[in-house]
């Protein structure tokens, strides 16, 4: 197979041979060869945008729309691709490098790019302006809590607050909105975890950046394919686990189904493991994963909320407010059931006091202590609160 520097070469030498019959700068040189090599060896238009660390997300609509998001704004690329069947061979590029299948039997599907960017496809006939790709992209070097307080994300006290429920083995879902910083919340989340322990991540697409854990397993779902290849889901992954002798289970979004299985871990000794879910708010997030256990199973509605009780112990509540700023909104405490409904308790919350210079000031605010100290005080921490 030939390498990198070979095409390089010999798209060196073609340049070099049409330019004596016809000028070309040396920018322009440079641009040619760049351009041409990116279509051979790369993603074409995307390498770019891809190659520049400050854009977050890029959004193709069809070949003749480009957009991406740069410091909170979206913004419009000018670029396209040259056919659509060139942005569809971009596309099965991508999928197939995450051993993934996108077609039009099957024209919806997640993946990751190999610096670990989130990918998700949809093609024709469900999407009707032609191929539809957008790419999440995540920081080279994870965000830690330093970054956080720098952002204005958190405070120092909420974040020391974190750390000891995660050592003491709190089970805690992080809630928010698309873009609120969930899975970036999760990896800070999960480097207050002891290094000693063995820890299982399930994610749809595997993107989560733990470090710091050496006895560590990550597992992907699978889509079933045309070559007889059957589905793994998250449900199944989670069931799997349980065999895997984790100390902490890390579910990376929990979505449909698999709220179930991932609570029966959260009540079975699976303290301390974390999760995520889409949200509006952390009391929203109690409602979606009520649904969630109805949509697919025949447990009654109490059942599923003492389950929910018992197995969830805090919910972080993330949003992006209006000036693209990502803030943690609130941290409540399940306390409990009353008349067949879950208690909660308001722990911290943020309390905008105004804009200056286009960005939202306000502060953090201590609402209510925490009520359920039993896992602080079986790790020797509660001392520390």
């Amino acid at each position: 197979m030939i390498n990198d520097d070979e095409v390089l070469n010999l798209i060196d030498s073609i340049i070099l041979r049409e330019s004596r019959s016809v000028h070309i700068s040396l920018n322009d040189k440079l641009l040619l060869r760049k351009e041409i090599f990116n279509s051979i060896r790369r993603l074409d238009v995307l390498e770019d945008f891809i190659e520049d660390e400050t854009i977050t997300e890029v959004m193709v609509n069809g070949i003749h729309s480009i957009f991406y998001e740069k410091d909170g704004e979206i913004k419009d690329s000018g670029k396209c691709f040259s056919s659509k069947e060139r942005l569809e061979d971009i596309i099965q590029q991508i999928v197939a490098a995450a051993n993934r299948t996108v077609n039009t039997a099957s024209p919806i599907v997640d993946a990751r790019l190999k610096d670990g960017s989130r990918v998700n496809v949809v093609l024709p006939p469900v999407a009707i302006n032609g191929p539809i790709l957008t790419i999440r992209r995540f920081p080279k070097d994870p965000v830690d809590e330093k970054r956080l307080l720098e952002f204005g994300a958190v405070n120092g006290e909420i974040l020391e607050f974190m750390k000891k429920l995660v050592r003491s083995k709190y089970n805690i879902l992080i809630s928010g909105g698309t873009g609120a910083g969930k899975t970036t919340f999760l990896n800070v989340m999960s480097g207050f975890i002891p290094h000693t322990e063995r820890i299982i991540t399930i994610e749809d697409s595997a993107e989560l950046q733990i470090r710091g854990i050496g006895n560590l397993v990550r597992l992907e779902a699978r889509n079933a394919n045309t070559e007889g290849c059957r589905e793994i889901s998250i449900r199944d992954l989670i069931k799997a686990s349980l065999r895997m002798r984790p100390d902490r289970i890390i579910v990376g979004e929990v979505r449909g189904s698999e709220a179930i299985d991932m609570l029966q871990a959260f009540n079975v000794g699976q303290d301390g493991s974390l999760s995520t879910i889409h949200a509006n708010s952390a009391k929203d997030a109690l409602s979606r994963l009520e649904t969630m256990m109805l949509m697919s199973s025949d447990i009654p509605v109490t059942a599923i909320r003492k389950q929910m009780a018992s197995g969830i112990d805090i919910i972080v509540q993330l949003a992006r407010l209006r000036d693209k700023s990502r803030r943690l909104s609130e941290v409540i405490e399940i306390a409990g059931m009353k008349d067949n409904d879950i208690e909660t308790r308001c722990l911290y919350s943020f309390r905008e006091e105004g804009e200056k210079d286009g960005r939202v000031i306000g502060s953090f605010v201590k609402e209510n202590d925490l009520m359920h100290r039993g896992k602080l005080i079986k790790a020797g921490l509660s001392h520390e609160l």
